[in-house]
């Protein structure tokens, strides 16, 4: 259990710090663009804006970070129950924060900070109350149906946010979440890792499922952090990555809680998730993020 812990806790450190220097070489990108450059009809980016963006340092480092991050979360989803190491892992949503602050130059109002006490909060509780995972085994008509709709999600979201634009970072960042708990998933199911078997892990469409939920999830929060505010962004990721994979664990695959400490765990997870739709809430809405009002950044990136 510790050093599922651990390692789901360097994962949260790798995502939080990368998420931020990708929104930094994102709205760099976006200042040396022309304002109409970039940009679909509908207001959102293109697919050569968010190349551009991908170029920059700052993005290759925070993109070498989430290989990193996801290495050592996939191997926190076979050590930990998935409603604790998906939530530990999204609790990057408070590195993301505080290194926004000095980073991005953004100001986090009290409400903010409160919010990002209730989810450290909720994590402590969720780590007291959990127990041991489940199994790994999941019917294979299971693993077909999360390939299935892990696609429609991605590529379903991708043709979303371009014809919703400017106004669709929230939904881009809760897509990209909804990937990355479809990859969690898929990393706990897959077959032929214990023991290794090339064979069958290579013919199981969860190993397929990762790389769309992977590739998809990062093209989706790429475009969230480019047309949005960063916290928001990240905040409807932690909801989308936590909500649904938790509740598969459970109900699937034999997560559990300590005994006599489930509600502790129920009380754990909903307070996570209330505190990260709060941080999106007042992100959006108190102007804690400044540059969120810089109209250039907005408009092409």
């Amino acid at each position: 259990m510790l050093i599922g812990l651990l390692t789901a806790v360097a994962a949260s450190i790798c995502y939080g710090t990368g998420s931020v220097l990708q929104a930094v070489g994102s709205r760099r990108a976006a200042r040396m663009s022309p304002t109409a450059a970039g940009v679909t009809a509908h207001g959102g980016p293109n697919l050569s804006s968010t190349a551009k963006a991908a170029m920059t340092w700052e993005f290759i480092v925070g993109t070498i970070l989430d290989f990193v991050g996801f290495g050592l979360g996939a191997l926190a989803a076979r050590l930990l129950p998935l409603f604790l190491s998906q939530t530990v892992i999204s609790a990057n949503l408070v590195i993301t924060a505080v290194l926004s602050v000095k980073m991005l130059g953004i100001r986090l109002t009290r409400k903010e900070w409160t919010s990002i006490g209730v989810v450290c909060t909720a994590l402590v509780l969720l780590a007291t109350a959990a127990g041991h995972e489940g199994g790994h085994h999941a019917p294979m008509s299971t693993h077909w149906w999360l390939l299935g709709i892990t696609l429609l999600l991605m590529v379903g979201g991708t043709v979303a946010v371009r014809l919703l634009g400017g106004g669709a970072a929230i939904l881009a960042g809760l897509l990209s979440g909804l990937g990355f708990g479809a990859l969690g998933v898929g990393v706990r199911i897959l077959n032929g890792v214990d023991p290794f078997d090339l064979g069958t892990f290579l013919t199981d469409p969860a190993l397929y499922a990762i790389l769309v939920a992977g590739i998809g999830g990062m093209y989706l929060h790429t475009v969230a952090l480019q047309i949005g505010s960063v916290n928001g962004a990240t905040a409807a990721l932690v909801v989308g990555e936590t909500v649904l994979p938790g509740a598969i664990g459970v109900l699937w695959l034999g997560d559990a809680s300590r005994p006599g400490l489930a509600w502790l765990a129920v009380l754990g997870f909903v307070l996570a998730v209330a505190g990260a739709v709060a941080v999106a809430w007042y992100g959006k809405h108190d102007g804690a993020e400044q540059e969120a009002e810089d109209p250039v950044p907005a408009a092409v990136s």
